[in-house]
């Protein structure tokens, strides 16, 4: 994927996926349109289409602060994703960003209600689904 400028992702994304991929941010929880979402498929960045997680990893998390967006316990495949440190905010946190084309998608966490212990603490915004 060619590298795009700030101008031609701000053109590419809606304004809430701009705010998520590309600033960080994150979208409010329980907003998302795929938190409840069972369907089985794929799950792709909303920045290039990359395939970054799978329907078979997603799970519904009990953790408190966790369960508002969704969460899978796995990738799709291991170059799937980069893992960031993120100190900011004043928390330690480690961010999982897009492999392909280096979109934030959210955070990555220890939670023993997930099936690897790990939660994949994902903005819908930053994904599409692909049946």
């Amino acid at each position: 994927m060619k590298p795009l400028t700030e101008d031609e992702w701000r053109k590419k994304l809606t304004p809430e996926q701009y705010h998520v991929l590309r600033e960080k941010g994150t979208e409010p929880p329980f907003s998302g349109k795929i938190l409840a979402s069972k369907e089985a498929g794929e799950y792709v960045c909303a920045g290039c289409g990359s395939v970054v997680f799978k329907s078979d990893a997603k799970y519904e998390s009990s953790t408190p602060g966790l369960a508002g967006w969704p969460s899978f316990s796995d990738v799709a495949s291991s170059g799937a994703v980069d893992l960031v440190e993120d100190n900011s905010w004043g928390m330690h946190r480690t961010e999982v960003v897009c492999k392909t084309c280096g979109s934030h998608l959210g955070h990555l966490f220890e939670d023993e209600t997930s099936p690897s212990g790990q939660h994949y603490c994902i903005n819908s915004a930053a994904l599409d689904f692909k049946k």
